[in-house]
């Protein structure tokens, strides 16, 4: 039997999964009265500009049961299985909604993947070569969430702004970051983002300090995906990051990932982050 292995839009690998067939259940994105599909009808650009002139941060709706439903009954047409991700049930009821729906189908498996963005896509990637393997999905689901506290997902934000409007950190935090130019990294961990490490100076200067500390104590790297990803950061600071990394292992394959309109709508412009399996023995 086929096994499908699918995802929601908060795993921001739009362009990868197109091209290994991964279907996608894209998040709402809610620009003032507007409200448009993550990554269809609302762009990380969409989000930059409607903030420029509002000051207001966007707001993020889950995929409903309802379209869970629809999504489900497509990819089950021909009989095929299907293993599906969603972002971590602590940050969305994607996971809760998906859940439900996928009660009423033989062969649905549903991961919450405690993580966003490419926390996620890492988890999916690895499922969709189990797939390829010939596994069923219910032994991909087992495996891949017993590998997934092995995801090491972090990011430095440039700005406080988002998360202290999206109700991320307090106003207090908010305050402070900005005032003493301090640069923090958000780590997930448990399912949660937590504030982790604080850098003071420039976002160029924090990020490069970031990827330097994150790959000394993360060491054990699976070197298969090592995903850089940001939110329009600038291009030499991607690639100092890129050197950065193969300077410590050359053998990286490294992608550089573009964070789709949800997870924009809750990091603001200039985030970046180094994502991977931290398991290699």
């Amino acid at each position: 039997m086929a096994v499908k292995i699918t995802s929601d839009s908060t795993s921001d690998l739009g362009a990868l999964f197109a091209e290994r067939g991964i279907a996608v259940t894209p998040l709402t994105v809610l620009l003032g009265e507007k409200a448009g599909k993550d990554g269809i009808e609302v762009t990380p650009e969409d989000i930059y500009a409607f903030f420029d002139k509002t000051k207001t941060t966007p707001k993020t709706s889950a995929v409903s049961p309802e379209e869970y439903r629809k999504f489900f009954a497509e990819q089950t047409a021909d009989g095929s299985e299907v293993v599906h991700f969603t972002i971590s049930s602590e940050m969305s009821a994607c996971y809760a909604n998906a859940c439900a729906a996928a009660a009423e189908f033989k062969g649905v498996y549903v991961v919450d993947s405690r993580n966003l963005s490419t926390g996620i896509g890492l988890l999916v990637l690895y499922a969709d070569d189990l797939a390829k393997e010939g596994k069923c999905g219910a032994e991909i689901k087992r495996l891949v969430e017993a590998r997934r506290s092995a995801v090491q997902a972090s990011f430095v934000v440039d700005t406080m702004t988002f998360l202290y409007k999206g109700g991320r950190c307090s106003g207090i935090a908010a305050f402070v970051a900005g005032v003493l130019k301090i640069k923090p990294s958000i780590t997930v961990s448990d399912g949660k983002m937590v504030v982790g490490k604080k850098y003071m100076g420039s976002i160029d200067k924090a990020i490069v300090k970031y990827v330097s500390d994150t790959l000394a104590r993360y060491d054990r790297p699976d070197l298969k995906y090592v995903f850089v990803t940001h939110t329009s950061a600038r291009p030499e600071v991607v690639e100092t990051v890129k050197r950065e990394i193969l300077a410590v292992h050359p053998s990286a394959n490294i992608i550089e990932t573009i964070a789709g309109a949800t997870v924009t709508s809750h990091c603001g412009k200039g985030t970046l982050g180094i994502l991977y399996f931290n398991d290699a023995t």
